[in-house]
């Protein structure tokens, strides 16, 4: 199993720097960027900052989506910074949450998302791309780089695209039960679709707390908040009975009445109170190293290959080193 960071853009970009060369050091190969331009900064030019200051560790958007920048400037920009890093650069994609309701606009759909992987995948391998009213867009300067496209995903056919269509697929949660069920989905749309899925990977995505199991709750407590937000999604498209949605899924946002979409992300946001202990404890991971150590261990039974910490709880830097010393190396 790989290990990854990921920043919502909020800590400084000096911090942001140095906290991706300590987490490299430690052994973390990933440094993941929220990509929500209205909300927070843009990750581009910190990851720019960060691709200059580390040897190794690979760079990518956890997520951007088909529906904020023209498409030939997306990948433009996406094609510069994998020049400049050496091919460090990858792309983790969505239908948009935040970033577009932030602007009053609504996600996009599947199949845009899925034109747009293939469009970006292209230009930034310097093919002649057409999208729109864009005819033969292309960049002369691309190096040939096969970029990795990872498709977050939960309701079913956002998954089937993940498989179809995805280099990988991003789960936000940590709950070995739940990623198996979405892994499963996913891979079997794509031997549906006759892809090799030998080498499909699967990140799941959560916060962590190292320590003082009751603390970690009230520091992660915003997660599950944040999650429900697709799940809400989900149950307008499906229904709260849809058979091929486990209950344990959707129950835990019975009593969500609402989301603040300015408080994105945020531990102190006041729209938390539906959220249980339980479900704060399942969806991230908290307590020892030995008790991350085992909850890690049955993600990877379940088919996770890389784990990425959302490192916006606090105590970030003791928290990338409590990995490094006491959890990554269990998996080495």
């Amino acid at each position: 199993m790989e290990f990854g960071i990921c920043f919502k853009g909020d800590i400084s970009p000096k911090r942001t720097v140095a906290l991706a060369r300590q987490a490299e050091l430690a052994g973390f190969k990933y440094g993941w960027f929220f990509d929500s331009h209205i909300l927070w900064r843009s990750p581009y030019v910190t990851m720019a900052m960060c691709m200059e200051h580390t040897d190794s560790m690979r760079f990518a958007p956890c997520v951007t989506n088909p529906g904020v920048r023209d498409w030939s400037d997306a990948a433009s920009i996406f094609a510069t910074l994998n020049v400049q890093s050496g091919n460090r650069f990858e792309v983790g994609l969505g239908r948009g949450d935040s970033s577009m309701r932030v602007m009053g606009r609504k996600p996009n759909t599947v199949e845009r998302m899925i034109e747009f992987a293939g469009a970006i995948k292209g230009m930034v391998r310097g093919d002649k791309v057409s999208y729109d009213e864009i005819h033969d867009a292309q960049f002369p300067w691309a190096n040939g780089y096969e970029m990795p496209v990872w498709i977050a995903a939960y309701g079913p056919k956002a998954l089937g695209a993940a498989g179809s269509a995805g280099d990988g697929l991003i789960i936000q949660l940590a709950e070995p039960a739940l990623c198996r069920w979405f892994i499963d989905q996913a891979m079997a749309a794509g031997k549906q679709a006759g892809r090799d899925m030998s080498n499909f990977r699967v990140l799941s995505a959560a916060p962590v707390w190292v320590g003082d199991h009751k603390k970690g709750i009230e520091q992660t407590r915003w997660f599950p908040a944040m999650v429900g937000n697709h799940v809400a999604d989900i149950v307008e498209k499906y229904g709260k009975d849809a058979k091929d949605i486990p209950h344990s899924f959707l129950a835990y946002i019975e009593g969500r009445k609402g989301y603040d979409y300015k408080h994105h992300a945020d531990k102190d946001a006041d729209h938390l109170g539906f959220i249980t202990d339980d479900v704060v404890g399942s969806f991230g991971i908290l307590g020892t190293p030995e008790q991350h150590v085992e909850k890690l261990k049955a993600l990877e039974a379940a088919g996770v290959t890389q784990f990425t910490i959302y490192l916006m709880c606090g105590e970030e830097e003791r928290i990338v080193a409590e990995y490094g010393e006491h959890v990554i190396p269990h998996f080495q």
